[in-house]
């Protein structure tokens, strides 16, 4: 009797899980991603290249509203995604950077946006579509030398938020 139990127990589990992802009262994606490659700051915590908090442990979770500049997406746990002076290691490239975002949960995307300070250095359509579990995108940076950091954004088709990774970069 008990195993029949756990065996209820287990498929009721199994039936409710995909509808408890899919319903989001608060209006907040049910997907996450950030940039793996070159490693992001958040990237850089979860491999412990950086000493951080709680990012170290949800690198995909830097969520926030659309249409802001800030490392941290918003999210005050993360704070330390927005300090210059924390040690991040920048990764040295030329005048081209390939970026490659990890997904641990997908959502249909409206596009990805590549910003070095107030200047938008690419915008790629997502054609609200679901992204397989990685996506890589070749941006050009000529006409930035020298230490830069690059805001990566992925903006979700159906939703308000977007999710937030600070790259940084030696580019020349």
């Amino acid at each position: 009797m008990k195993a029949n139990r756990k065996l209820v127990a287990v498929a009721a589990g199994a039936l409710l899980a995909p509808v408890l992802v899919v319903l989001n009262p608060a209006g907040i994606a049910s997907a996450h991603g950030y940039v793996n490659s070159p490693a992001s700051r958040q990237a850089q915590c979860a491999q412990g290249t950086v000493s951080c908090g709680q990012i170290t442990y949800e690198p995909q979770s830097v969520e926030g509203p659309k249409g802001l500049k800030s490392c941290n997406g918003g999210v005050s746990q993360f704070a330390e995604l927005n300090d210059n002076g924390k040690g991040w290691h920048a990764t040295p490239i030329g005048t081209d950077a390939t970026f490659t975002w990890t997904f641990t949960a997908r959502h249909k995307t409206s596009n990805y946006e590549y910003w070095i300070g107030n200047e938008k250095v690419a915008d790629i359509g997502g054609n609200n579509e679901q992204p397989p579990e990685t996506v890589s995108h070749q941006v050009n940076l000529s006409g930035h030398t020298g230490r830069q950091t690059v805001l990566a954004v992925w903006n979700i088709a159906d939703t308000s938020n977007a999710f937030y990774s600070c790259i940084d970069l030696q580019v020349g």
